[in-house]
C-alpha cells in the first residue's frame, strides 16, 4: 500500500507524538519504532514530519526523518491493529525510549 493510499484510507487512525528524549530520534530509538510497528503485521502505519512521510516499518526512514527533541510526528495507522500500535508507539513516547 502507497503512503497517499494509507493517508487517504477511511477508518486510517492518527496520532500526534512529540519526540522528548534529549537525544531525538537515533539508532536505538528509530529500532525500537521499527519493532514496534513490526509486530502488528496486519497495519500499516505510516510517519509524517512536516512535508516528509515515511514508513515506520524502515528504519533506514526513520533516521532521514532526523527528528530532533521537540519534533511533532504525525502516526497514521490503518488495519486491525491500528489502536493497539498507536497506544503501545504512545507509551514509548511517553517513556522516552527509556532515556531518562
Amino acid at each position: 500500500m502507497e503512503s497517499s493510499d494509507v493517508t487517504a484510507a477511511k477508518g486510517a487512525k492518527e496520532r500526534t507524538l512529540i519526540v522528548k528524549n534529549k537525544m531525538g530520534i537515533h539508532a536505538r530509538p528509530a529500532a525500537m519504532i521499527v519493532r514496534v510497528s513490526n509486530r502488528y503485521n496486519d497495519t500499516e502505519v505510516w510517519i509524517r514530519k512536516n512535508s516528509e512521510e515515511i514508513n515506520a516499518k524502515s528504519i533506514m526512514g526513520l533516521m532521514m526523518l532526523a527528528a530532533a527533541k521537540g519534533s511533532e510526528l504525525l502516526f497514521i495507522a490503518d488495519g486491525p491493529g491500528a489502536d493497539a500500535l498507536l497506544d503501545e508507539m504512545e507509551d514509548l513516547f511517553d517513556r522516552q525510549f527509556e532515556e531518562m
